[in-house]
């Protein structure tokens, strides 16, 4: 279904006066992580179009090594695929014929990986000047030939005592690597750094947040800010290092050669735990533009000033040149997670404009029992959000706020067409239940969210309708944006969850993936679906697009895994899925076909039987809830990406489990070793849990 709110012809004001700002490469390949420095994800190619889109077929389809989650986006270079897997490992691939030409894995140490909230994820590699550079899951930054996979450098980019990991595909420009890191979930001060291409030594690094002021100055580029920084957060924030890691977007922008990064969460989530007394806590979910030569600050804009809710500001940052009142302006635009879509004057950092892209209605317009906004909009002269004060859960109190902390548009990219003006993006919609926690107090292996337990991951109610509450039916869609009116142009809601990242083109077409697996192709001006192939495996990343011999093709990598499946995307029964990753290339005329899925998963077992009480069973889903789910799932189902727990021989022996949760007998598989934190009686307890899950699935399986 498409829903249509305004003619992408009826588009007034004021127009892009040129496709992209930023150095264009060839219209064939695809070399960066968003095509070109301007993160745009849009293609110049136009053989596969809306008139014969309809004829795409699979060309040719690889198998990755490993399973577990993907959300790389693949880049092509001089005919070569090059695409990465989970566990940070790299393919080398002919783009024509999908012939392995070379594969680099970097041996990450996998019981690092019980650090990463959203699973053993990588989201790509980045190139230039004949060299591949990937971020290893454990903190490494690797350069390799990228003729040969031939190691040329590996650099330890963070302290493994802490809970740092890497998810991100590292950017390049000019001679030097940059890159991030992932860790504020579970309690890490965030930074950006900067590595010598050619050999692995860092040039800079810029702290997202104010350190231990006993400990003094850095030695950092961001030495200068951090005292004005440091006023805006109060007590000890830095016990749990305060958090703003950057782990997702970093732009380049050639025309003034700087870096834009946007900054995440913070660490506690909750402001009142992170920082007693308030504060916008700079530069939590943020955008912050820096020298690229020296890391040295130019200018911020804080989205989400002391944000509470788990906002990040890390999404897809576009850059692009507008033609406004007779004078180009160079803008970048940006929707994170908080609900808005932002554009900014790229040049001085002020805001230009910005509007919610969903509801955002007053409390007095809202229902009782409904989520309430968090903000009502943002005043163009401050910059700030017009805040609602009920949104923020202090001195033991609760909320039910919208969005919930899985944002409105998450780290997923969207894409930008310069020839329609629009903005295409996947979105969910969705409040969360918030409730302070008074005797927060870190532990090891546990999110850093100084919330109730529970907080961050209640459904909504089953029934919204009205005011901030989400859209009916849309628990994922994609939207048409227009930047220049701040006006959606169309939107396709879907009853699965678990959008991808976009691509358009200039064959007039909009490509994304979603969680039911399907691959989609839209007309960009109307929304209207014209073509889709079943891909048997979800896909976050996002397609790409390039030409060889005079041919287009479409290359996407596929599989189960990261945030929507940790977290149970609604509606996705339990089904037969492929047990490995994949990239799918797929062109006109091609008639390859993926290999059948079994009909059905195997039968559950007889589950065990375990003397439990209801109360040991709930605090086994407590503590499994605090432990476990990040990587198994809700329910202990985790869509294929881990072994399903329900099925798992260990819950029929208790010293087997005690000897996986306790002991670390599979931590080389990346389950961690619990026994400092887990008891032996809580150990049992989850099983207890586990069994009952069991119980559940064999008792419906026999109903059947």
């Amino acid at each position: 279904m498409v829903i249509a709110c305004l003619a992408a012809a009826a588009l007034t004001g004021n127009a892009f006066s040129a496709s992209a700002d930023a150095s264009d490469p060839s219209p064939g390949e695809w070399p960066s992580y968003g095509r070109d420095y301007a993160e745009q994800r849009f293609s110049p190619l136009k053989q596969i179009s809306t008139a014969n889109v309809s004829n795409l077929g699979l060309a040719w389809y690889y198998d990755f090594r490993v399973g577990r989650g993907v959300e790389g986006t693949p880049l092509m270079v001089n005919g070569v695929l090059y695409a990465t897997s989970a566990w940070s490992i790299v393919y080398a691939l002919d783009a024509k014929t999908g012939k392995e030409l070379w594969v680099f894995d970097p041996k990450a140490d996998r019981v690092q990986g019980a650090k990463s909230c959203c699973d053993v994820v990588n989201r790509g590699v980045a190139y230039e000047d004949g060299r591949i550079f990937v971020a290893s899951i454990d903190g490494r930054l690797i350069g390799l030939e990228a003729k040969t996979g031939r190691l040329l450098w590996d650099t330890p980019t963070v302290d493994k005592s802490q809970p740092y990991v890497i998810t991100s595909a590292p950017r390049a420009a000019k001679g030097m690597v940059f890159i991030g890191n992932s860790g504020a979930d579970l309690g890490v001060r965030g930074y950006i750094s900067a590595y010598d291409a050619r050999t692995g030594k860092l040039v800079w690094r810029f702290y997202t947040v104010p350190g231990d002021p006993s400990k003094g100055p850095d030695g950092a580029a961001s030495d200068n800010v951090m005292p004005m920084a440091a006023k805006t957060w109060h007590g000890r924030w830095w016990r749990q290092g305060g958090g703003g890691a950057v782990w997702e977007s970093i732009t380049y922008d050639p025309e003034l050669d700087r870096i834009y990064f946007g900054t995440g969460n913070g660490a506690p989530w909750n402001r009142q735990v992170r920082s007693p007394g308030g504060g916008d806590n700079l530069f939590l979910a943020s955008i912050v533009a820096v020298d690229r030569a020296t890391g040295h600050y130019i200018w911020h804009y804080q989205c989400t000033p002391g944000d509470t809710w788990d906002s990040d500001a890390i999404e897809s940052m576009v850059l692009a040149t507008w033609k406004i009142d007779g004078k180009d302006r160079r803008v970048l635009m940006q929707a994170p997670k908080n609900g808005f879509f932002y554009v900014i004057d790229r040049d001085t950092g002020k805001l230009i404009s910005a509007q919610n892209i969903v509801p955002m209605a007053k409390a007095v317009d809202t229902p009782p029992g409904q989520p309430i906004a968090w903000a009502y909009g943002v005043d163009v002269k401050t910059g700030r959000p017009i805040e609602n004060p009920e949104a923020r859960f202090e001195n033991g109190t609760s909320a039910f706020v919208h969005p919930g902390n899985g944002g409105i548009h998450n780290w997923e990219p969207m894409a930008f067409n310069p020839e329609t003006r629009l903005v295409y993006m996947p979105i969910q919609d969705a409040p969360g239940g918030y409730k302070s926690d008074p005797d927060y107090e870190p532990k090891p292996f546990l999110r850093a969210s100084g919330f109730a337990q529970t907080s961050g991951l209640l459904p909504p109610p089953p029934d919204t309708k009205a005011g901030s509450a989400p859209r009916k039916g849309a628990n994922g869609s994609l939207i048409a944006w227009s930047p220049v009116t701040q006006e959606e142009v169309w939107h396709v809601p879907f009853d699965f969850g678990g959008d991808g990242g976009v691509l358009t083109t200039a064959g007039g077409l909009v490509l994304e993936a979603t969680g039911a697996p399907e691959l989609i192709a839209y007309d960009a001006l109307s929304g209207k679906k014209l073509w889709s192939f079943d891909i048997q495996a979800g896909s976050q990343g996002g397609p790409i697009s390039y030409e060889i011999d005079g041919e287009q093709y479409i290359a996407i990598e596929t599989g189960n895994g990261g945030t929507s499946y940790i977290l149970g995307i609604p509606n996705i029964p339990d089904k037969p899925a492929p047990e490995k990753g994949r990239v799918l290339v797929f062109r006109l005329g091609a008639t390859a076909a993926l290999p059948e899925l079994p009909k059905s998963l195997p039968a559950f077992p007889t589950p065990p039987s375990i003397q439990a009480s209801k109360e040991t069973v709930q605090h086994g889903a407590q503590i499994y809830g605090g432990y476990c789910l990040g990587c198994h799932g809700i329910g202990g189902s985790n869509h294929r990406v881990v072994p399903d727990l329900r099925r798992s021989a260990a819950i029929q022996n208790a010293d087997a489990f005690q000897s996986i949760v306790r002991k670390g007998l599979l931590e080389k598989n990346g389950m961690p070793n619990f026994g400092s934190v887990i008891s032996q009686e809580e150990a049992e307890a989850i099983r207890a849990y586990v069994a009952s899950l069991a119980a559940a699935a064999y008792r419906l399986q026999s109903d059947k």
